[in-house]
């Protein structure tokens, strides 16, 4: 398969519905879904259930017990039961567009990771896209979400459909080319290269931090913002914790300072 699409998901089955919907109609189909499920109930279970049968490849369900935010752990399980080479990084509250998986396979590069960005939605409007809004990408028309009440700004200019206005953009912005948990990709092995997502790590920055460990080990990253567009849905963030993120933001200071790339608590623990 050209590539394996690792969603995480917590507790929020309305959302992730959504997201494996958009998943459903893309252009490019050659892909498998793993969700990286931090400790959900059943109910989530059931929703990737009835979505089995609707990809070329059965879903795969990673999921461990609830113990508190332990997203990077998750992560790692999923990446060492995906079945592909290329792995692409989403939330499962970011709706895909048709051509966003086409986009990953077609940008991706040796040497490189992509990073790509979101467009994010009030409660209002994330509550209002049907089914029929997904299908039929009505939901990723500017003209749609600003007759649902979006104040027009310059951000829409990220819902272009016209690809060179988008490549432009991506040259153009000034947004640094990290790694985001809501929409990157990059090869397998250049993730375990660096041993995987920091467990040591809770909520905040902990997807920038895998970046930064491969840009130290060499890579590069090509900016696909403007070309890799995804939906965020509104929800609250009672996981996050001032304390933890200063803590995440000391591990980024030292790796940075110390040109850290592997990690020791990491995806090699996982292997045993």
């Amino acid at each position: 398969m050209k590539l394996s699409v690792i969603i995480t998901t917590y507790n929020s089955e309305e959302w992730l519905r959504k997201v494996l919907l958009g998943f459903t109609v893309q252009t490019e189909k050659d892909f498998e879904v793993v969700i990286a499920d931090d400790g959900s109930t059943s109910k989530t279970a059931d929703i990737i259930a009835s979505f089995q049968g609707q990809f070329q490849y059965p879903i795969v369900h990673v999921w461990h017990e609830d113990k508190g935010f332990r997203k990077s752990r998750i992560l790692n399980k999923a990446i060492l039961k995906s079945n592909s080479n290329y792995l692409l990084f989403t939330d499962g509250d970011c709706i895909p567009r048709q051509d966003y998986v086409a986009v990953h396979v077609k940008q991706k590069q040796e040497g490189y990771f992509l990073s790509g960005g979101y467009f994010k939605l009030p409660m209002s409007i994330s509550k209002a896209i049907s089914d029929e809004d997904i299908v039929s990408q009505k939901c990723f028309k500017i003209s749609w979400l600003l007759q649902q009440g979006l104040k027009a700004n310059f951000k829409v200019s990220k819902l272009t459909h016209n690809r060179f206005i988008a490549a432009f953009m991506n040259w153009l912005t000034p947004t640094k080319r990290s790694w985001n948990g809501h929409n990157s990709s990059g090869f397998k092995q250049d993730i375990l290269d660096v041993n995987g997502f920091n467990e040591e790590m809770d909520y905040g920055g902990m997807d920038r931090e895998l970046g930064e460990r491969m840009f130290n080990n060499g890579m590069l990253s090509k900016q696909i913002r403007y070309s890799a567009i995804c939906l965020h849905l509104d929800h609250a963030r009672g996981y996050a914790n001032e304390e933890k993120i200063r803590h995440n933001m000391e591990i980024r200071r030292y790796n940075k300072k110390h040109h850290v790339i592997r990690i020791e608590n990491g995806i090699d623990k996982l292997k045993i």
